[in-house]
């Protein structure tokens, strides 16, 4: 008799349970993430001859491992176990083992409807490591600038004159002169040299930017308090230098990470500047390698949440912003769609029709992401980059043109 497994992860004790093909519980235990728990765990699943491993994650530690030891491993979305609890009790109870249970029901009843998970290439792991790495590094950047600007904001806004704030240059200023006290004997000709020894290449001249500091409004802070948001101030700078030299850095191992992988090639001609990785990076981090983890476009497209939600029940018909989706991808199509609109013919039309339409621009920019989508699809399945020549509406559109 077939047997499947169900494991409910957590960072330090894993809930495991074990069914037969009728769905009756053969085994039920906790499994300690440590790495005799894990590989007894492996041999344990292996030799009982599990058909299936449900899971609610699809990747890590424990995820690889189970493939490496020959397992087949379906990735459970949260929403669906959450979802499917209440098929199997009435009051709503909740455990980890229950939850166990749960998912060792669905690897036996539902493997059709659950896809098994396809471990991804080395340089896919490497390329998904470095873009969400930076994703979090920049979250991080952005919310310290934040706080950094409203600290100056409340005592000494003279000092906002760089375009950002979390610029080198804007960072060095403020390391320099972090108050007003500081930047009291501050003039043309030391305000040149610190431009020059940074290498500032801004339009403004060392008189213009002393011209915003002085007409900024002046702050009414009091010494103490003016010294303790000083304090405040260079601590921000020297907690966000690190972060933006770090966030540099990784952009530059993400380049060669994209120029270094197979799929590299196909994502590269959407986008007008050769430099750019970030975006084609990330869409191959978030694709992986597998091919039938999207086995038709509108799969890729509601998964990337460029696609809305259909509510239909009696007369009533509407259409919702998808909110269950990957984020990530979701970002990353938007990112394409917003700056091909701007270049491309075929992508500029497709979003005026949808303004026209009435759209607001966050949804003609889904609707222009899934269009694209139909195309990056095609060219991910086949292995090939994208060429305007093979682009039927494209050709078209410059057909009317002309």
């Amino acid at each position: 008799m077939e047997k499947f497994a169900g494991i409910d992860w957590a960072s330090a004790e894993h809930a495991l349970c074990v069914v037969d093909g009728t769905g009756e519980r053969l085994r039920e235990r906790l499994v300690n993430h440590s790495e005799a728990g894990i590989a007894a765990l492996c041999r344990e699943l292996v030799s009982l001859e599990v058909e299936r491993v449900a899971i609610e994650r699809p990747d890590g530690i424990l995820v690889d491992r189970l493939l490496e030891a020959g397992l087949t491993v379906i990735a459970v979305h949260p929403n669906q176990a959450k979802a499917a609890r209440e098929r199997y009790s009435v009051a709503r109870g909740k455990s980890d083992r229950f939850d166990a249970f749960v998912l060792a029901e669905l690897a036996r009843t539902d493997a059709h409807r659950l896809q098994a998970i396809s471990p991804d290439s080395d340089e896919t792991k490497a390329l998904r490591a470095l873009t969400r790495t930076r994703e979090d590094l920049v979250g991080v950047r952005v919310e310290l600038a934040n706080q950094l600007r409203a600290q100056l904001e409340a005592f000494w806004p003279g000092a906002l004159i760089f375009a950002d704030i979390d610029s080198p240059i804007s960072l060095a200023f403020l390391a320099r002169y972090p108050s007003p006290a500081d930047a009291r004997g501050l003039g043309p000709k030391r305000m040149e040299a610190f431009l020059a020894r940074h290498r500032y290449c801004g339009r403004r001249s060392p008189e213009e930017l002393l011209e915003r500091m002085r007409s900024a409004p002046a702050g009414r802070a009091g010494e103490i308090e003016a010294e303790a948001r000083r304090a405040a101030v260079l601590g921000l700078v020297a907690a966000l230098k690190p972060i933006v030299t770090e966030i540099a850095e990784l952009t530059s191992q993400i380049r060669g990470a994209l120029a270094a992988h197979p799929d590299g090639a196909i994502f590269q001609p959407l986008f007008r500047n050769a430099k750019t990785a970030i975006c084609p990076a990330t869409l191959i981090a978030e694709l992986g390698d597998a091919r039938s983890r999207y086995p038709s476009d509108a799969a890729l497209a509601a998964d990337a949440g460029m696609s809305p939600v259909a509510l239909e029940s009696g007369k009533r018909r509407a259409a919702t912003f998808r909110r269950a989706c990957n984020k990530r991808l979701r970002v990353a199509v938007a990112t394409l769609a917003d700056s091909t609109r701007h270049w491309h013919p075929w992508a500029r039309e497709v979003y005026r029709r949808a303004r026209k339409r009435g759209q607001d621009h966050p949804h003609a920019i889904r609707t222009l992401g899934r269009a694209w989508l139909r195309i990056i699809w095609r060219c991910w399945q086949d292995g090939v980059p994208y060429d305007p020549a093979l682009h039927g509406n494209f050709r078209k559109l410059q057909h009317m043109g002309g």
